[in-house]
């Protein structure tokens, strides 16, 4: 067991919401939870599949995570669940690089998938898509962004019922300017206008979702997920559907609730 250090906690429809004292308390407690329950499946399954988000608000989770122990990561496969289109290879703003030198390279699972952003994109689309589909996926590590979205789906974008697993899309000014804003990109000339992401449905496709969303920045994609109509307005509002998503928030980004 762990101790639980979450100074409020409630439901949210189906979603559980337990928020933390600060953006490390959060982290933490997030990567022990998600090592008990790899460790629960590793002990039932023989691989455990994981979809993984790349983003600042998942660097203490990450960091949780890469340090726990009795985790036989050679077991695991993991993907990531976005990547720009049009990025240098090796650009030190791809998810995948991110993931990299993050998790990736400091525990070593058995099978890294990558989105390859080049080339045909329609022929990454299902060739990513068949190996998403090749089993059932155990686990998502997400965030959500300012606008609400998840991975790449954006309000424009978003599809509760996407028949695709995954696709290329436009991305949205607002999706834009957060990445200048969790200092990523310098200049918003210099964000991607466009990127391949997984689709909703498979996103919420897991058994289990971590959804870690630390920070100041994110207080009212937070307050519009807890308390708007679930729609593709604030795509995160589909969170309150799933049957085992638990939220980890922070002081910062749950701000000040009319629920209390």
């Amino acid at each position: 067991m762990i101790k639980d250090t979450a100074i409020h906690t409630e439901m949210a429809d189906s979603l559980l919401v337990r928020v933390y004292a600060n953006r490390q308390a959060l982290g933490e407690v997030a990567g022990m939870e998600a090592a008990i329950a790899i460790r629960a499946l590793l002990a039932s399954k023989r691989n455990v599949r994981i979809i993984f988000a790349a983003a600042p608000s998942q660097n203490e989770f990450l960091d949780t995570l890469a340090l726990a122990p009795d985790i036989d990561w050679t077991r695991i496969t993991a993907f990531h669940m976005d990547e720009y289109i049009g990025l240098p290879t090796g650009a030190p703003q791809l998810f995948g690089t991110y993931l990299r030198e993050r998790l990736f390279n400091r525990v070593q699972p058995g099978v890294v998938h990558y989105i390859q952003p080049d080339g045909d994109l329609n022929g990454e689309c299902m060739r990513y898509g068949e190996l998403l589909a090749e089993a059932p996926i155990d686990i998502v590590c997400l965030g959500i962004g300012e606008n609400g979205h998840l991975a790449f789906n954006d309000p424009p974008v978003a599809d509760f019922h996407d028949p695709l697993l995954v696709k290329a899309v436009t991305l949205d000014s607002a999706c834009r300017e957060q990445q200048v804003n969790d200092g990523c990109f310098a200049t918003l000339d210099s964000v991607p206008l466009q990127a391949l992401t997984l689709t909703i449905p498979t996103l919420l496709s897991a058994k289990w979702l971590f959804c870690m969303v630390p920070g100041s920045s994110k207080q009212n994609a937070i307050a519009r997920t807890l308390r708007d109509p679930i729609s593709t307005d604030c795509p995160s509002t589909i969170l309150r559907t799933h049957a085992d998503c638990r939220l980890f928030i922070d002081t910062d980004s749950y701000g000040s609730s009319d629920s209390d």
